[in-house]
């Protein structure tokens, strides 16, 4: 063993030069293994994947229902703000046209004007108030007819202003002829 030794001793350079190719040795030893079947967990017998899908079944089916529900009220609501557009639309029209004139009359002076427009913009303010209400579901019926009531107060007193300014202007205009 002696001679053995000595050889490695000397020879021990030689030895240090050769290295294994490790990915080389890995290759050759995976190949010659028997192909390994991949490990399946089969899903439905996990218990919080039966869970998670009977919350997902359950809430699927609320949901169908709860939209069932709201669609049934939205054709109620539907036809109330249907109901409210086509009133907004014809006593807005009559409403603007007649602050209009209010605006351009010449006989009232910028105070009346300003006080006039004030009384409106309490009243539009209302409107608001009872749009509010119409959006809560209260009493719907009770409150178009609220609404119809304030453009209706709105148009007789702008009436009634332009009634008066126009009044005026005849009297005036009767001392003008004498014979």
């Amino acid at each position: 063993m002696d001679n053995f030794e000595k050889h490695i001793r000397e020879n021990r350079a030689a030895f240090d030069d050769h290295k294994a190719d490790r990915a080389k040795l890995w290759a050759n030893i995976e190949a010659e293994l028997p192909p390994s079947k991949p490990k399946t967990i089969p899903l439905w017998k996990s218990p919080i994947l039966r869970i998670a899908a009977s919350v997902l079944i359950i809430l699927g089916i609320s949901g169908l229902i709860g939209l069932s529900f709201l669609n049934g009220s939205t054709e109620e609501n539907s036809f109330v703000s249907k109901e409210l557009q086509d009133i907004d639309m014809h006593y807005k029209g009559l409403v603007a046209y007649q602050v209009q004139l209010v605006h351009k009359n010449e006989q009232l002076s910028e105070a009346d004007k300003a006080e006039f427009l004030s009384f409106m913009d309490e009243l539009d303010a209302e409107y608001d108030t009872l749009k509010l209400e119409m959006q809560n579901n209260l009493d719907n019926e009770l409150v178009l007819e609220a609404i119809v009531s304030n453009y209706r107060k709105r148009i007789e007193l702008i009436e009634k202003l332009l009634h008066q300014l126009n009044e005026s202007k005849l009297k005036d205009d009767d001392y003008g002829y004498t014979l």
